[in-house]
């Protein structure tokens, strides 16, 4: 009887060959992390290290100010020459004021003629405007500015042309000479006079300044980057145990660097505003004589502030110089990083 129940029983247990065979249930991790994983890896371990470095220059916060403070007086001394260049050339007045074209009318000239003339003039390509000055305004002028007006008063005719003024759209040499011999040949016109050189002597102080300040700016970023190598390099010798343990278990040296360049960033980073802060403070204080030495002259002159173009390009500089800072000392000394 039992002979007869075993091959059902067999057929109950073992399964049949087409029975489908159980398939095992694949891990969802054999392909690795997705890069959503991968992302808030990389986005905890940068604010980590953000914020270890924020800690570390906590730590030390006279020490930490005070190379922000240097770094700041590096950085305001090439960028305070240029506002006070760029002032400079603010108060020469306009260029195209100063490159002024005289033209000297004959004596025999109504003011009639004159004021048509300029109107001419003034219609012309390469002319931004014309004045007229008569005769009679021209030796009231002169009288008041000479001082000889009872001797003038004796003359038995006014001596003195009428005088139309020409403004220039460009200062250009060339342009500029090619325009007023275009004007000498106009009908009345005695003489045209163009007196460029106080504006050439001035073109060429400002050209001398620009150098200056170039070659003052290129010395003084490379005496930032040695500020912040220096600095940097101290906080690896502080940390040399911790890095060369890090290195020992695996640690990348992408992972040993970011710490440091954010701590060169954040140098850069209070440089750029303490600079920004020490320009601001300076044109202020400065501005107050100015005004009283450009009142003398009966101008109303006045140095005009740290633009906020430049303050943000000065402070994106800053980070951008502590950043290369931190990246050239790390990686001069990574190499020395490793276990023994």
């Amino acid at each position: 009887m039992s002979a007869t129940r075993s091959p059902k029983v067999a057929e109950r247990v073992a399964p049949k060959a087409s029975d489908p065979q159980p398939q095992k249930k694949k891990r969802d991790d054999d392909d690795g992390p997705d890069f959503a994983t991968l992302l808030r890896a990389w986005i905890e371990s940068h604010r980590a290290s953000l914020l270890d470095s924020l800690r570390r220059l906590g730590k030390q916060p006279i020490g930490s100010f005070f190379t922000c403070m240097v770094m700041a007086v590096a950085l305001s001394l090439p960028m305070g020459l240029s506002l006070l260049l760029s002032n400079v050339e603010r108060l020469g007045g306009s260029w195209q004021r100063a490159a002024q074209i005289s033209l000297y009318l004959q004596l025999e000239a109504t003011p009639a003629e004159g004021q048509a003339l300029r109107e001419q003039i003034k219609a012309m390509p390469g002319v931004a405007d014309a004045e007229y000055i008569s005769r009679d305004q021209a030796l009231e002028e002169f009288q008041q500015q000479s001082g000889l007006g009872e001797a003038l008063k004796e003359l038995p005719e006014n001596p003195l042309p009428g005088v139309v003024l020409v403004t220039p759209n460009e200062v250009d040499k060339p342009t500029l000479e090619a325009l007023r011999q275009r004007l000498s040949e106009l009908p009345k016109v005695q003489q045209a006079q163009l007196d460029l050189v106080w504006v050439e002597r001035l073109a060429a102080i400002l050209k001398l300044g620009d150098r200056f300040v170039f070659g003052l700016t290129v010395l003084l970023v490379s005496a930032l980057l040695l500020v912040i190598g220096n600095t940097i390099r101290l906080h690896i010798e502080n940390r040399r145990t911790e890095i060369e343990v890090i290195k020992l278990v695996g640690g990348t040296d992408s992972y040993v660097r970011r710490p440091f360049l954010y701590m060169g960033a954040l140098y850069g980073f209070g440089a750029g505003i303490l600079s920004w802060g020490v320009l601001a403070f300076g044109l202020d204080w400065l501005n107050d004589a100015v005004v009283g030495l450009a009142g003398l002259y009966g101008s109303d002159f006045a140095l005009a502030g740290v633009p906020a173009a430049d303050g943000l390009s000065l402070l994106l500089g800053a980070v951008l110089l502590g950043y290369i800072g931190a990246w050239i000392a790390v990686a001069r000394h990574l190499r020395e990083l490793a276990p023994k």
